[in-house]
């Protein structure tokens, strides 16, 4: 398996050309003429999503290191904390701190679908919400960042993350059960309207460089929990841009990769770059 995918990156390198249209990827230059290189990921790709576009292979080949949301190295022991703590303790259930009618909903829900209630009834609302909003393995597996790291592994470049794990977790463990449920319930609202041709559009607007249009999309998503959004997307921008400084200033060439989303928009991270005085340039 190893093998199949170091292959499909090779195969996938040799057939990057390059876009006409402009990429989710800036070049950020300070006062002092130091270099950073900032990518939008989308999590999850086909591999007829592939090769990408050719900005991205220009900032890999330009940084000395990589900076993702999470430190690569680190995803497995995250996800093992997130599976920890999405679970009540023994002795405790999710029927102690959700609405009832909200847990007669699961209840049907998943006995739909051939699931009994022991099998749920420990779970906390917001794991199961990760849980439903997990893409499927073959398409993670091909997402931006798997892709990028495993290049990085082959080329010896050091790669970090811009929040430690405990920062990355906590954005859904630091939830109240209140918000909890909130996020479910609008996680299956967004699902029974979802556009079956969603991941299309996306990845259409991703290979056009307009992560404008991803961070509404993720914005509408959270319109009716817009402190869900600042959560998830504005807040940890912002706690971001101090490190991404930090780079800049460190003599090295760093190439931070995060969700597309966290691009686009006034509060995005292109634009509080801009708003720092730093010059960003669209590849």
């Amino acid at each position: 398996m190893k093998l199949v995918i170091s292959l499909f990156f090779a195969a996938a390198l040799v057939l990057c050309a390059k876009d006409g249209d402009a990429a989710c990827v800036w070049r950020v230059t300070g006062a002092n003429g130091h270099t950073l290189y900032l990518g939008g990921s989308m999590h999850a790709l086909r591999s007829t999503d592939y090769p990408l576009p050719a900005a991205y292979n220009l900032a890999f080949n330009a940084s000395s290191r990589l900076a993702f949301e999470q430190d690569p190295k680190q995803a497995a022991a995250a996800f093992k904390d997130i599976v920890r703590e999405g679970q009540y303790a023994k002795g405790d259930s999710l029927k102690n701190h959700v609405d009832p009618r909200t847990y007669e909903y699961l209840r049907r829900f998943f006995a739909l679908r051939g699931i009994s209630e022991d099998k749920f009834s420990r779970l906390k609302l917001w794991y199961i919400d990760v849980l439903f909003e997990l893409p499927p393995p073959q398409l993670s597996q091909l997402g931006v960042e798997q892709f990028l790291w495993h290049r990085a592994v082959a080329n010896a470049k050091p790669v970090t993350g811009l929040e430690s794990r405990q920062e990355h977790s906590a954005i859904f463990t630091g939830l109240s059960d209140r918000d909890s449920e909130a996020v479910l319930l609008i996680g299956f609202i967004n699902a029974a309207h979802k556009d079956p041709k969603a991941l299309d559009t996306m990845v259409a607007a991703w290979r056009r460089g307009d992560a404008d249009a991803l961070t509404r999309r993720i914005q509408e998503n959270y319109r009716d929990f817009p402190s869900f959004y600042d959560r998830l997307v504005t807040a940890r921008n912002r706690n971001w841009l101090p490190k991404i400084k930090g780079y800049l200033n460190s003599g090295g060439t760093y190439f931070v990769i995060a969700g597309a989303a966290h691009m686009g928009g006034p509060d995005g991270l292109v634009a509080l770059l801009r708003a720092s005085g730093y010059k960003v340039e669209q590849l």
